[in-house]
């Protein structure tokens, strides 16, 4: 079943997710200074950073450490994110995401092709639509020199074969911080990541990550506030198992404490 009107909307169940952290990582100054907090302390509590799979990947749920619990939805009920209330102690944008899919730590100069790969079809709309999908890397420990790193993939579409090229992160990388992954031109989205290559540093760890963006909130000044209803969040699907993260955007060089409570509807 899905929610179809105002009505169903109205009348389906709810459950609320509040996601706060009580520290920080410094990132970079503007541009390209976004940083992960899954890992730190918090409600929920920390994450492990290390993926602790180079070999496969794993598929996180929201059982996995790190991720706030979802309450199962009734029968073949859809779940929506209806409700979003958002602020930070920094001036930043905050993307919450349902982490799909991460592999590593990868060594600095890594060449390693995947196998066996977990399947994430049940964490997208319809288990086939992988539009959206975006590709990042995470630094897991501290490099040196400018990390570069290529994936190969297989796109929205199923397509195999297809490589990002080796992009180059924004600087020497810092324990958490993240840069995306451009896809190749015509490609929207990642099914499945076959391989991954890191060159020119000479030391550091990192991770590579699939995820789904579900909303994004701008917060313009410190402590400021914002509340996104049904209409701005655009009620995308959001599935019991969903790995819900956040990533900060800071307009300084500190992810600051960002504070979400969401309301999942499902009906």
């Amino acid at each position: 079943m899905a929610i179809t009107t105002l009505d169903g909307l109205i009348a389906a169940a709810r459950q609320q997710i509040v996601y706060q952290k009580t520290a920080s990582i410094t990132t970079a100054a503007l541009p390209n200074n976004t940083g992960t907090v899954w890992h730190l302390a918090g409600d929920p509590g920390l994450g492990t950073l290390a993926v602790g799979n180079t070999a496969n990947g794993l598929v996180p749920t929201d059982a996995t450490a790190g991720f706030p619990l979802i309450n199962a939805f009734g029968g073949s009920a859809t779940g929506y994110l209806a409700m979003v209330e958002a602020s930070c102690s920094v001036a930043a944008t905050l993307v919450l995401y349902d982490r799909l899919f991460h592999c590593g730590a990868y060594a600095f100069n890594a060449a390693t092709t995947l196998a066996t790969i977990p399947s994430y079809s049940g964490r997208v709309p319809g288990g086939t639509d992988f539009t959206g999908t975006e590709l990042w890397a995470e630094q897991v420990t501290a490099g040196t020199l400018v990390q570069n790193v290529n994936v190969g993939y297989t796109n929205q579409a199923g397509t195999a074969g297809k490589v990002t090229g080796a992009i180059a992160a924004p600087a020497a990388m810092i324990v958490g911080r993240m840069f995306p992954l451009p896809l190749a031109a015509g490609d929207s989205g990642v099914s499945v990541v076959n391989s991954v290559t890191g060159t020119v540093a000479s030391a550091g760890t990192f991770n590579v990550v699939v995820m789904r963006r579900l909303a994004t909130v701008r917060i313009p000044l410190a402590n400021f506030a914002v509340k996104y209803g049904f209409a701005e969040t655009g009620l995308p699907q959001v599935f019991d198992t969903s790995a819900l993260c956040l990533a900060v955007q800071p307009d300084s060089t500190s992810t600051g404490l960002p504070y979400m409570r969401l309301i999942i509807a499902n009906g």
